[in-house]
């Protein structure tokens, strides 16, 4: 019966992004960023329909809401930093990524919930103690950015008022990004209180897909060695963890 229960749209919703992630890095590579607009747009919105499947398939409603919580509380929190410039630092959006409510794409909040419960599935493959995991999930979650950021502010999806040291991003925004998760994943431990088991694989998997998909587009596709380095730094940092303790499983 248990097994019955493991996700199999979710995996195909994970081919069809990969596949369309494949495409579009190989695209970025030869077009300018603006003819890609709609192809962004359509990758969030991808990534998002497969999470929210994910989050069903997994946990049933309590997951979808987490997903949601998370979404809700990066978007307020957006909201707050395009107006006030905290956590974040100042910075703001332009229009490429869609319709704005206070100066913030309603696509962002879909870029908040997307990766919650990869992060979420990854810091549990680590530690089941709630605090914890609350810690490590924002810090994964955080460390996805590293590779967002750099990629989305250089093709002109929100423009930062003062470059920082990396990559143009400042450290103000990954503070900003922690605290974030934090508060996201607060509620997480009531909502989705159980540890990982086989139901969370695609999850999992979408992490350390992530993790070596941006890798590998950074270093050989779009020539940023630097990015790559610091990303696969980031993110390995929980991948390999969370990978070994499910095989150990």
């Amino acid at each position: 019966a248990h097994l019955m229960r493991r996700p199999r749209v979710a995996w195909a919703a994970l081919a069809v992004l990969a596949g369309a992630q494949v495409r579009y890095g190989m695209a970025r590579a030869e077009r300018p960023p603006e003819r890609l607009v709609g192809a962004t747009r359509a990758i969030v919105g991808l990534g998002m329909a497969g999470a929210a499947v994910e989050a069903i398939e997994a946990r049933g409603r309590r997951g979808l809401a987490a997903v949601a919580l998370a979404g809700t509380v990066g978007f307020a929190v957006e909201v707050l930093g395009v107006a006030t410039g905290r956590p974040f630092g100042h910075y703001r959006y332009s229009d490429r990524l869609g319709p704005r409510v206070a100066g913030v794409p309603l696509l962002a909040a879909a870029a908040w919930a997307l990766m919650s419960r990869p992060a979420w599935v990854v810091a549990g493959r680590i530690t089941t103690r709630g605090p914890a995991r609350v810690a490590l999930a924002a810090a994964a979650l955080t460390a996805w950015d590293v590779f967002l950021d750099p990629r989305m502010a250089r093709d002109g999806y929100w423009i930062w008022d003062r470059a920082g040291r990396y990559e143009g991003i400042p450290a103000s925004n990954y503070v900003g990004w922690l605290g974030t998760g934090l508060v996201a994943f607060a509620a997480w431990p009531v909502l989705d209180p159980d540890p990982p088991d086989a139901r969370d694989d695609a999850a999992l998997a979408t992490y350390a897909w992530t993790a070596a998909g941006e890798t590998f587009a950074n270093a050989a596709l779009w020539r940023r060695p630097v990015t790559a380095a610091a990303g696969a730094l980031a993110m390995g940092a929980v991948t390999i963890p969370a990978l070994r303790a499910r095989v150990r499983r």
